[in-house]
């Protein structure tokens, strides 16, 4: 494996592993309760949980056909940049349909936990079976930004997780 995806997939599970360090020394009414129109810490690792095995879902398909992939350029670069800045901003945006769709009501911390676990187990193995020429093909798909390659696509995991770490620090208060 490339040294930079290596480093950004250590650099997911840390992030991840922190926020459930965190969430799990809530009581469990707490994890379920959230302010009035707006979502608890459960629904928002649901959230977390269902955008990556939805992409997971996605990548694993296209990499049956990666050496048809386009390769991502520099428009891809300055787009994940674009990206990474939407997510830094303190905006709210809507869930993509997509997501909104496949979510199923929110999850009890161990159930968050066990899909997370395997969706980053079976992320893992994928990254290891493509080899370093296809790094570049655009087997990621992003909602509203469109395709990327994986190591942005999981830049964008990073970066998604840490958009929504505000609102779950405000809960965990």
């Amino acid at each position: 494996m490339i040294a930079s995806l290596e480093n950004t997939l250590d650099k997911l599970e840390e992030q991840r592993e922190f926020i459930l360090s965190k969430v799990s020394e809530m009581p469990v009414e707490k994890y379920h309760l959230g302010p009035v129109n707006k979502w608890s810490v459960s629904q928002i690792l649901t959230h977390l949980v269902t955008s990556e095995r939805l992409a997971l879902m996605y990548m694993k398909k296209k990499v049956l056909g990666i050496e048809k992939a386009d390769n991502s350029g520099l428009l891809d670069h300055l787009k994940i940049q674009a990206l990474i800045l939407s997510q830094r901003l303190p905006l709210k945006y809507r869930a993509p349909q997509i997501i909104v769709d496949n979510t199923p009501k929110e999850l009890p911390l161990e159930e968050v936990v066990l899909q997370w676990n395997q969706i980053r187990a079976e992320l893992k193995i994928l990254a290891e079976s493509i080899a370093k020429k296809n790094m570049r093909k655009k087997i990621f798909k992003h909602p509203f930004m469109g395709r990327f390659n994986l190591v942005q696509g999981l830049t964008f995991f990073h970066e998604h997780i840490r958009h929504h770490w505000p609102q779950i620090k405000r809960l965990l208060k």
